[in-house]
């Protein structure tokens, strides 16, 4: 029988001056709030009907109390989980041994370019190795995935995160023993330059309005 597979979408409560605060620095709490909202709903319409099981793992734990008044109405089809504490890092290792048995894939909520077909290469990609990354032009990366059997790698130890370094840092982790896949690279919206392509529609859906 073949092992379920488990897509998993981070998510921030989408409330003003808590979401893309780096963003916001540019273009001011209002307009990042925006772009999170209209990005989160288009992820989770636009991820949401594939051969997966769908996870929307949020933060902070209220944000579960009632997900399609947040999160939009496409997160009545994603089942809810808290993030929990800790770094990224701790949070997304907590994702990987807190899933029933499969591969898994983790993404991002604010990657306008992202398709369902990244998420079937990013299957794909476990199908023949053991994790795989999809890297973001800044260093970072929009998807990690692990096959998680018949371990899974502490890959997240010790990561620079939001720079430079964290797909490096990643990817050094994993040592010898286990091996690794890259998809294409995608662009996230961290800062206002990047928030204009996305708004000249270079990269994802525009906002309404």
């Amino acid at each position: 029988m073949r092992a379920q597979r488990h897509l998993v979408v981070f998510a921030r409560a989408p409330r003003l001056g808590q979401v893309k605060t780096r963003l916001a620095r540019d273009i001011g709490d209002v307009a990042a709030l925006r772009f999170y909202t209209t990005s989160l709903a288009y992820a989770l319409e636009e991820l949401g009907h594939g051969p997966w099981t769908n996870w929307l793992c949020v933060t902070p734990p209220s944000a579960m109390a009632r997900p399609p008044r947040l999160f939009g109405p496409a997160a009545r089809s994603w089942r809810i989980f808290d993030q929990g504490n800790g770094s990224l890092g701790d949070r997304m290792a907590r994702v990987f041994h807190y899933l029933p048995p499969g591969p898994a894939l983790i993404v991002g909520s604010d990657i306008p370019a992202l398709r369902h077909a990244h998420v079937s290469q990013g299957f794909a990609g476990l199908g023949v190795a053991d994790t795989v990354f999809g890297p973001a032009q800044d260093g970072g990366y929009w998807l990690v995935g692990a096959r998680r059997s018949p371990a899974v790698p502490d890959m997240f130890r010790n990561v620079r995160w939001s720079t430079s370094h964290a797909l490096a840092d990643t990817l050094a982790n994993l040592g010898r023993r286990f091996s690794h896949r890259l998809l294409a690279e995608l662009a996230d919206v961290d800062d206002g330059r990047a928030w204009q392509a996305w708004q000249a529609g270079q990269a994802g859906p525009k906002a309404a309005g």
